[in-house]
């Protein structure tokens, strides 16, 4: 049997395979639903219009990639991955799949509300490719897993929204496919649940499965994803560097109406290239890593691509759950009574000492150049500055350790 051929680019044979996949809908525009419309016009349906989800797409993914698909609501990502799961059937195009599939694409997707867990997980199982006996064997793990051992025999019509999600997730995990496809996991279920998540998401590229993430959260594109795919108006706008493909979702959504924060040629014009970024200790010397407790320097140097008017830097440091622990801005100084303006080709240096209050731990500094303008006319430009860890003997809960002074006294 002859190999799959490489994705372009790459080593890694192909998983999945996307060519020219077209995808419409007919949505309705007028409906007939009274009873004097259905007898004055009995053979009128309502006029429709023909919605294009998808547009030509097309695009590979290597077996053992991490790769996210990002765009604004309405753009194709969900309907894109209902056409992979095979949920919705394509108006055209072709897709080949290497491997077993599990989808978590839409809550509830598979299961039957009047059946009890333990006979979803035994069903969902056997869908996903599993005996029957190896679909009931793995029945334990799941439940572990989404913590509902105590709910196996309750019929899922009486689980809650945190529940069923935590089910599926679990269905999904468990069946230990080769390919998996998951829609806005992240955007349903409690902060902990995320948490697990992100840990199912580590272990699986290091196992070297295929994740297709569909995900607004760009923190976890680039924390997480090898390539990543825009869409836009169900079509393919960039297909590559998970950092670029990120920098042109924040374009998309904070450039502005037509014209608004651009420059020559339509191009928002913030946008900078990184030139240099360390972290220093106390006597100026680079470091990769701080101790707990002690304060450390930042310096930062990016270059204007195009003109820059008044620029806020706005500096992040995010613990590895991509949750932002502090932060502060920077606005360079007016001239003349004038807004700063950095001119093309320009170079802004930041540097400054920050105090340390962070607990030890992997964290993220990224970096976002805004516009201080009104609302609205706003432009964005995301930079993943580095990652370094926090070292210390003192572990503590949370991401931070705040001094505080507090007696405790018995009363009587």
């Amino acid at each position: 049997m002859r190999s799959p051929s490489p994705v372009p680019g790459s080593r890694r044979p192909v998983a999945i395979d996307v060519q020219g996949l077209d995808k419409s809908f007919r949505v309705p525009t007028r409906r007939v639903d009274t009873l004097r419309e259905r007898v004055v016009r009995p053979l009128a349906h309502g006029d429709v219009r023909e919605l294009r989800a998808l547009r030509g797409v097309s695009f590979a993914v290597g077996r053992g990639e991490f790769f996210g698909v990002v765009g604004r609501n309405g753009s194709g990502k969900s309907t894109l991955l209902k056409v992979l799961a095979s949920i919705y059937r394509a108006d055209g195009g072709r897709i080949r799949m290497a491997g077993r599939l599990a989808p978590f694409i839409e809550l509830g997707v598979g299961f039957n509300a009047e059946l009890t867990a333990r006979e979803n997980v035994a069903l969902n199982g056997v869908m996903m490719g599993l005996g029957r006996r190896e679909a009931a064997a793995r029945l334990g793990a799941v439940l572990e897993f989404a913590e509902l051992e105590e709910f196996v025999d309750l019929k899922l019509k009486n689980y809650s929204s945190g529940m069923l999600v935590r089910l599926a997730f679990a269905v999904m995990v468990e069946a230990d496919a080769d390919i998996m496809l998951i829609d806005e996991v992240l955007a349903v279920g409690d902060a902990a649940f995320a948490h697990r998540c992100m840990e199912v998401f580590r272990a699986k590229r290091a196992a070297g499965r295929t994740v297709v993430l569909v995900t607004h959260d760009m923190s976890t594109v680039q924390a997480f994803c090898d390539r990543a795919m825009l869409l836009h108006d169900g079509r393919v706008r960039y297909l590559g560097d998970p950092e670029e493909a990120a920098l042109r979702y924040y374009r998309l959504n904070f450039a502005g109406p037509a014209g608004a924060g651009s420059g020559a040629g339509g191009v928002p014009d913030v946008n900078v290239r990184l030139v240099d970024v360390a972290l220093s200790d106390e006597h100026g010397r680079r470091i990769e890593n701080v101790e707990q407790g002690r304060p450390f320097g930042i310096e930062l140097v990016v270059e204007a691509r195009h003109d820059l008017e008044q620029p806020v830097f706005q500096l992040h440091v995010v613990n590895d759950d991509g949750v932002w622990v502090f932060g502060f801005d920077k606005r360079l100084p007016t001239v003349d009574g004038r807004p700063a303006r950095v001119a093309a080709g320009e170079r802004v240096r930041i540097s400054g000492r920050v105090e340390n209050p962070l607990v030890p731990g992997h964290y993220l500094l990224d970096c976002w150049i805004a516009r201080e303008r009104e609302h609205g006319d706003l432009a964005l430009h995301a930079l993943k500055l580095l990652d370094f860890v926090v070292y210390g003997a003192h572990p503590a809960a949370g991401s931070v350790a705040a001094r505080a002074e507090l007696q405790a006294v018995l009363e009587g």
